[in-house]
C-alpha cells in the first residue's frame, strides 16, 4: 500500500496568511503546509482522505490523473471538505462516492444542494454520499475500511483503518473502545498541532505519547500548524520511527 501525503498542515495552512515568524517565512518547503489530505492506493485502488480547499493544487502538483474510486471524510468542518467542488474532473471516469458520518454526509448536502437536484446543472460534480458507522466495515472496489470514532473536543469525528494503516485528524481524545482496532498497526498517521497544549487537538507530547501507546512500526504526524516548529529542528528531536510529514511525503505500509 502506497501512502502519499498532499497536506500536511492545519486549518489556515501554513505559512499563515500576515505572519512572519520563523516558520511562515522559511526556505524549507518541508515547512510550507497545505491543508491535511491523503491518497491511498492499494491494488490498483486509490482512496482520498479527505478534500479541503487545496484540493485542485495538490492534485496539480501529484500530477497523476487517474481515477478516484472513493473518498473519505473524516468530518465536516471546511478544512477538510472545502474542495469536493473541484472533484469534478475526476467524474469524467464515472461518479465518485463521498463516505462520511451522518453529520458529515448532510452538511455536504446542504453545502452543495447543485449537486443533488433532479436535473443538476451541466459540469456540476457527480458525487454519491454514503452514510458510515463506526466499526461498521466498508468496501472500495474491495478494499476494506473500518470507520474509527475519535473526539475533536467534544464533536465526535471518524478516523479510518485500511489494512495496517491508521489515519486520524483533528483528533483531541480517543474513547477506550477504539484501542481495540488500533492493534497490530504497521503505520499510525495522527495529527499533532502544536507545542503548545490545545482544547481540541492533540499537542506534539499528546502525539508522542499516542504514538507509544500504538507502537506502529511508522508513525507520521500531520496536521500541523507554524506553532510546531521548524521541520528540520523537531524532526531531530523525535524518536526514529516517528516523523514530521511533509507534503509529498510518500510512504509504503
Amino acid at each position: 500500500m502506497k501512502v502519499t501525503i498532499l497536506g500536511s498542515g492545519t486549518s489556515t495552512g501554513v505559512p499563515q496568511i500576515g505572519c512572519q515568524c520563523k516558520v511562515c517565512t522559511s526556505n524549507d518547503p518541508r515547512d510550507c503546509r497545505l491543508r491535511a489530505s491523503a491518497m491511498v492506493e492499494a491494488d490498483g485502488v486509490r482512496i482520498l482522505l479527505d478534500c479541503g480547499p487545496d484540493f485542485r493544487e495538490q492534485m496539480i502538483r501529484y500530477d497523476d490523473f487517474r481515477p478516484i474510486d472513493g473518498v473519505l471524510l473524516t468530518h465536516e468542518h471546511y478544512d477538510h471538505v472545502g474542495g469536493v467542488d473541484d472533484l469534478r474532473p475526476y467524474c469524467a471516469f464515472g461518479d465518485i462516492t463521498l463516505y462520511g458520518d451522518a453529520l458529515t454526509v448532510s452538511d455536504i448536502r446542504n453545502r452543495m444542494p447543485y449537486c443533488f437536484r433532479t436535473n443538476p446543472y451541466p459540469g456540476v460534480p457527480r458525487i454519491a454520499l454514503e452514510e458510515v458507522r463506526p466499526h461498521e466495515p466498508i468496501y472500495i472496489k474491495g478494499i476494506e475500511v473500518i470507520p474509527l470514532q475519535v473526539m475533536h473536543g467534544r464533536l465526535p469525528i471518524l478516523g479510518y483503518r485500511i489494512g495496517g494503516l491508521v489515519y486520524i485528524t483533528d483528533l483531541k481524545t480517543l474513547p477506550d473502545e477504539e484501542w481495540e482496532y488500533l492493534k497490530g498497526v504497521d503505520c499510525l498517521v495522527i495529527n499533532a498541532l502544536r507545542i503548545e497544549p490545545h482544547d481540541t487537538h492533540q499537542s506534539l507530547s499528546d502525539a508522542l505519547v499516542m504514538a507509544g501507546k500504538v507502537g506502529a512500526k511508522q508513525t507520521w504526524f500531520i496536521h500541523m500548524s507554524h506553532q510546531i516548529g521548524l521541520h528540520a529542528e523537531v524532526e531531530q528531536l523525535l524518536p526514529e520511527s516517528i516523523h514530521l510529514a511533509y507534503d509529498g511525503a510518500c510512504f509504503h505500509v
